[in-house]
């Protein structure tokens, strides 16, 4: 029988990804438990095989249904997370119960079932880097979070670590660079400037742009993450990244000169508190230990082959773009 995987947050971005890698890369059957808060979108699952891909709409905070559903599969790969910046600075508190208690949530029905279990995470556990500093975020790097969201998120992986020494949970964790890539809301960086962009709209850019980002397309963090599955070492830490840097000035104008306009068409807006100034990724271990590589290494491609995704999919992201732009005008930016 095929292998069974449950993947929490696979209606968000990187998780319905990873659901279609799964789908296209390998035969398992996939379970889906997303909470489909205004992250999830049903459509970023739409085209899957009914007889791989099961999808229950559900809150990973659930003890009970959590329980049922780690109970049937072989493996749990957990994604589902609040996970925007500025959300987490208006609101803290559903990062507090999503990341954290979601986590420890999972990590008790794995240890009942004794299912495999790899953890999502994310570079901003490690604070920020110089823009000057010639140094990278390693396994090793001490975590600084500077957010409630990247404090969350911290307080999970330390969640994960513990529950591997003290009960001997078979569990992984990746913490990766920047995403992009199809299926991303419309709130983000890279897919609001596209969509700004294709509705007439003048990008927006935070401060100066000098803030750099790691940036990975979201196919090779899929790739990586089932090789973590397959190969990695239980109770490991595998940073995941592609090389990618690049601040986010040189990236909104290389997404206007892409898409055929003046690479200064855009507007500067505020920025927001605590913007974490460089992001980048030493990702040897993955590629030293696992033999891993990323197939988008040239980011020109990635971001050429992203904005055509959004040209075609004008269905799935308009619905999103009116609201989040009402908030951010709120917000000033």
């Amino acid at each position: 029988m095929a292998r069974r995987i449950l993947v929490t947050g696979g209606a968000g971005f990187i998780g319905s990804n990873f659901v279609h890698y799964l789908v296209r890369e390998t035969d398992c059957i996939v379970t889906v438990l997303d909470k489909f808060t205004y992250a999830g979108n049903a459509a970023s699952l739409d085209g899957l095989p009914a007889d791989r891909v099961s999808v229950v709409h559900g809150d990973v905070c659930d003890a009970d249904l959590v329980d049922q559903l780690v109970g049937r599969n072989d493996a749990v790969v957990h994604y589902a997370a609040e996970s925007h910046n500025d959300n987490s600075l208006h609101d803290p508190r559903p990062f507090l119960d999503t990341n954290i208690v979601g986590t420890y949530t999972l990590l008790e029905a794995v240890r009942r079932h004794e299912t495999r279990y790899h953890h999502i995470s994310t570079d901003e556990v490690y604070g920020d880097l110089e823009l000057d500093d010639p140094t990278r975020f390693t396994e090793t790097t001490p975590y600084a979070p500077s957010s409630p969201y990247s404090s969350s998120k911290a307080s999970s992986d330390m969640l994960v670590r513990a529950w591997v020494r003290s009960f001997d949970v078979r569990a992984t964790i990746s913490n990766c660079s920047n995403n992009y890539g199809p299926r991303q809301h419309v709130e983000k960086f890279i897919p609001r400037q596209i969509t700004n962009i294709l509705v007439g709209d003048r990008p927006k850019l935070y401060g100066a742009g000098l803030n750099v980002r790691d940036w990975i397309h979201a196919d090779d963090h899929s790739s990586a993450v089932l090789r973590i599955l397959e190969a990695g070492r239980i109770g490991e830490t595998y940073l995941i990244g592609a090389d990618g840097e690049e601040n986010n000035k040189e990236v909104l104008e290389l997404i206007l000169t892409t898409m055929g306009k003046p690479s200064d068409e855009y507007d500067h807006v505020v920025d927001r508190p605590g913007h974490d100034l460089r992001y980048a990724i030493d990702w040897t271990k993955l590629r030293t230990e696992l033999g891993w590589q990323p197939s988008f290494q040239d980011f020109e491609h990635g971001i050429s082959a992203t904005i055509e995704w959004y040209r075609a999919n004008v269905a799935w992201w308009e619905p999103q773009k009116r609201a989040t732009e009402a908030r951010y005008r709120e917000q000033g930016q």
